[in-house]
């Protein structure tokens, strides 16, 4: 493992792709310290000690969210427009023709991933000035925002969105590793020593072992399943054109028990979310019962979670997956799998075979999702509560920790070197 980073320094494009990955994280993370104009940050602090609710979501921002900082919307504004945009893919022929096109579609898709990002942006931080105005009132903290420090800040919070669009994108062109992806991992990641400090505070040393050797066995859960996948066989009939003969050779189709990654337990999360969420806005005694009922703590909750997880597996993995369309191109190409007939025979085979694996792989995300609250609240884990660490947050640092690694990886064998994995 040393060995290889110190090969990756050796390599000057690629140490030069590390350095400028690092400084853009590093703007990243100063944006999350830089609280907009005419907020009380100590009163703030107080206030997400008070909303459990708030904490979960200031876990993807970094904690930006509860510094009220001008990237506190981070990046989820972008995530939402992708996870939309990818959805209605499938309802508007315009967008699925796009993304036939290769490079060019995908232009076009981004442009409007891009506009739909600022529209949620503009929407999200009225919310959150309107929001954050009612309780700092309450508190006593503020007599409230006027139009021009309102507008002000709105204005802030959507810039502050496109800046992070803008670092996400330089990123994955000229650095290392998906751009967006290395910034949720680096707002994930600066709240690891926190909630470590936390748990040792709390539970004292043995907690803290228990909780390190609890994270490698999730982690190495997390990685087994991830490269996990059913290989299925096809074979390509001899072709003869002209003088040349093209085809007989054999590939494999990869079906990975997992094809969603993280998608639904984003998809279940943000479901559970939005009416708790909508709840903060209208306090009422009837409010404040359903939040209740849904705190992400409790049992109802972590039930509910832990079904729309396995209906958004099979949900998502339908959508990117389609069995008619491989089927379609391998009798196109002359393949076949050995044994079953070309056309629809083999889409059924392809849809049965993915239907059976998706399962363990839908109720291994579940427990990843529910697990780690359960272990916080039973155990008395810090670490776990809060919206510190769970599941989702797990899943995303060990998956883009993955992918980066396999792109250094890349980056080094093309240039002779030994990589990560010897």
């Amino acid at each position: 493992m040393i060995e290889a980073i110190g090969n990756a320094f050796k390599v000057p494009d690629l140490k030069r792709r590390i350095f400028f990955t690092l400084a853009m994280i590093t703007v990243y993370r100063l944006g999350a310290h830089i609280p907009v104009p005419g907020i009380d940050v100590k009163a703030l602090k107080s206030l997400f000690e008070q909303t459990p609710i708030l904490g979960f979501l200031d876990l993807f921002a970094g904690g930006a969210l509860s510094n009220f900082a001008v990237f506190a919307l981070g990046i989820m504004p972008y995530i939402t427009a992708s996870i939309i945009l990818q959805l209605l893919t499938i309802v508007i022929p315009t967008l699925a023709q796009w993304a036939k096109e290769g490079e060019i579609g995908q232009r076009k898709i981004t442009q409007w991933t891009r506009y739909l990002t600022l529209v949620l942006a503009l929407i999200q931080s009225i919310g959150l000035t309107v929001f954050f105005e009612r309780q700092l009132m309450e508190l006593g903290a503020t007599a409230g925002f006027g139009i021009g420090l309102k507008a002000l800040i709105v204005l802030t919070l959507v810039a502050g969105t496109a800046l992070i669009m803008w670092l996400g994108e330089l990123i994955t062109q000229r650095g290392i590793g998906n751009g967006m992806s290395l910034l949720i991992f680096a707002s994930i990641i600066a709240r690891f020593p926190q909630a470590t400090l936390q748990t040792g505070q709390v539970g004292g040393p043995v907690t803290v072992i228990a909780l390190i050797f609890i994270l490698l066995a999730i982690v190495v859960s997390i990685i087994f399943v991830e490269k996990a996948q059913r290989r299925i066989p096809v074979q390509y009939a001899k072709r003869v054109v002209g003088r040349k003969v093209y085809g007989g050779t054999s590939t494999y189709i990869p079906l990975k028990v997992n094809s969603a990654g993280v998608i639904p337990i984003i998809f279940a999360s943000s479901v559970l979310l939005f009416p708790v969420t909508i709840f903060q806005f209208f306090p009422s005694t009837f409010t404040r019962i359903l939040s209740d009922w849904l705190d992400p703590s409790g049992t109802l909750y972590l039930t509910l979670y832990g079904l729309l997880v396995i209906f958004f597996t099979y949900f998502y993995t339908a959508i990117i997956f389609n069995p008619i369309d491989i089927s379609d191109n391998m009798k196109k190409y002359g393949g076949f799998i050995p044994g079953v007939r070309p056309g629809k025979p083999t889409a059924s085979y392809l849809d049965r075979v993915l239907t059976r694996i998706t399962l363990p792989g839908s109720f291994f995300l579940a427990l990843i999702a529910v697990i780690p609250a359960i272990l916080g609240r039973v155990l008395n884990i810090p670490f776990f509560q809060g919206g510190n660490f769970g599941g989702t947050s797990l899943l995303i640092m060990v998956g883009v920790a993955l992918e980066t690694m396999r792109q250094i990886e890349s980056q080094l064998l093309m240039r002779h070197y030994e990589g990560f994995l010897k």
